[in-house]
């Protein structure tokens, strides 16, 4: 049916209920055993949201709050299927996955980063993604290696 024949109301629903699908990543899921705890833990607070939305009697509004949740255990399900758990660097002689760099800039700023899976990446938390520049470009290097990212140069000062 047309939605020229269906109330206003249902149509604005009707699209607010087609959220699109939250993008999947093209690299491969690594995950430490944090990120793996905190994917499952989001995928448990999103299916408590869609249920909880379930006892909604409006209609409407059932398919407005359960649209979010739904999504998200759309993403989630994926990202759980195709978690690779990564295990805790042997050594803190090179930067690997899971490794804590320290880094100092030619600015004279000095950096801390955890090097983490893409969903648990918060570099406002010090933790970045090992996709991002600055991880790829630091991974396999050790104490005292310079590297230059974009016009500036990076030195590893500490890996932990």
């Amino acid at each position: 049916m047309s939605v020229a024949f269906t109330k206003e109301e249902s149509a604005e629903t009707a699209a607010e209920t087609l959220l699109p699908d939250r993008a999947i990543s093209p690299h491969p899921n690594l995950v430490t055993e944090a990120g793996l705890k905190a994917l499952e833990a989001q995928m448990q607070e999103a299916r408590v949201a869609y249920e909880a939305a379930a006892g909604v009697e409006d209609v409407n509004e059932k398919r407005r709050q359960q649209a979010g949740p739904l999504r998200d255990v759309r993403y989630l399900s994926e990202r759980l299927r195709t978690a690779q758990l990564m295990p805790e660097p042997v050594s803190n002689e090179i930067v690997a996955f899971g490794s804590t760099v320290t880094f100092s800039r030619d600015d004279g700023r000095v950096q801390k980063y955890r090097i983490v899976g893409e969903d648990e990446a918060d570099p406002k938390a010090g933790s970045i993604s090992y996709v991002a520049p600055v991880a790829r470009i630091l991974m396999g290097k050790a104490v005292g290696d310079v590297v230059t990212v974009g016009d500036q140069e990076l030195e590893v000062v500490a890996i932990s």
